[in-house]
């Protein structure tokens, strides 16, 4: 199969077979791609997600991404769909000016597959993973505070805050008291050693859940900012989609899952007045932005689960644009 012969059976075609997009029929079926169209991958990662697109139609793929190194594992994707595929380092966030340097002003589809990938995982010089010892670093972009700053120099208290806050972890003032006390003689450096720590707190669960788990999901979160990272992507998606457009969204856990899921709804419905007597200021008016494709997450079937238990969590969003101006357009920008 070539770039230039699109079909339907492109999903068995990956660029990168030992990392399987999840999801991958039901987002390119969601953004449904046609010839022509300019769409945006807003996490290349291994670039399953814009091949699948490329083959589907005839049309264009802009790919974004934090890490660099996932832009260098695209290059091949790049000379092969030559023209059709175009890839820049930054943030999804920051979309609209990634594309107004491209001379482009509104695209036809989104996709945009949350957390961190198995790559960065499987590599242990990234710090991602409390299975394997490597540096404690967690970046996803290879700049600003790392883990091991954050777990060094924070105040229990704000430690245990977010521990709690994006870890979901109950124990999280005991896990932030065991750090602080062990940071005193050793600092952090190394994923192996919080994850001992951490073990040493809290009991593995019934459900077979490292005690390390919910701690570095934390840590990850907080050092990349993916909560606040996906809110301004949200409302770029919203400003840069034409009409008819969708925006697809696979999210990992709940706190993303929340807030796509009221995103959406948000921007689907007429925002009321306070009093027929009292109109709101013309400013705030807005007509829904977005219909609900999937009133209902999308989850993995059975299948995908046992053959990528990555999978096992996944949830996906759809929401399609409407004719009415951007809420953040009329707001005044992107808040």
């Amino acid at each position: 199969m070539s770039a230039s012969t699109p079909h339907d059976g492109a999903f068995s075609n990956i660029m990168d077979p030992d990392h399987i997009p999840v999801l991958l029929k039901e987002v390119v079926s969601a953004i449904n791609p046609r010839d022509g169209g300019i769409y945006v991958d807003g996490t290349f990662g291994a670039g399953g997600y814009s091949q699948a697109l490329l083959e589907k139609s005839r049309c264009r793929v802009l790919g974004i991404d934090r890490d660099p190194e996932a832009l260098d594992r695209g290059k091949p994707l790049v000379k092969q769909y030559k023209e059709r595929l175009l890839l820049r380092r930054g943030r999804f966030s920051e979309m609209i000016e990634v594309l107004t340097d491209l001379g482009i002003s509104q695209v036809d589809g989104i996709a945009f597959d949350l957390g961190v990938s198995s790559m960065q995982i499987d590599d242990r010089s990234r710090g991602f993973s409390f299975l394997r010892d490597g540096p404690l670093d967690m970046r996803m972009e290879k700049s600003g505070l790392s883990a091991a700053d954050v777990i060094n120099t924070m105040p229990e208290q704000e430690l245990a805050e977010i521990i709690y806050k994006y870890g979901d972890e109950r124990h999280s003032r005991r896990v932030a008291k065991a750090i602080v006390r062990s940071r005193k003689d050793r600092p952090f450096s190394r994923t192996i050693h919080l994850a001992d720590v951490i073990r040493k707190e809290v009991k593995r669960a019934y459900d077979g859940l490292d005690p390390a788990t919910r701690t570095f999901q934390a840590l990850r979160i907080y050092v990349n900012d993916e909560l606040g990272e996906l809110e301004r992507g949200l409302t770029c998606a919203e400003r840069v989609l034409r009409s008819g457009g969708r925006l697809a969204v696979v999210c990992f856990h709940s706190l993303e899952d929340r807030i796509v899921k009221d995103f959406l709804k948000s921007r689907s419905k007429d925002k009321p007045r306070p009093s027929r007597h009292s109109p709101e200021p013309a400013a705030s008016r807005f007509r829904p932005t977005f219909a609900l494709v999937t009133k209902r997450s999308v989850v993995p079937t059975k299948l995908e689960v046992r053959t990528n238990p990555r999978a096992r969590s996944a949830r996906l969003r759809v929401g399609e644009r409407t004719k009415a101006p951007a809420l953040t357009a009329l707001a005044g920008g992107v808040s």
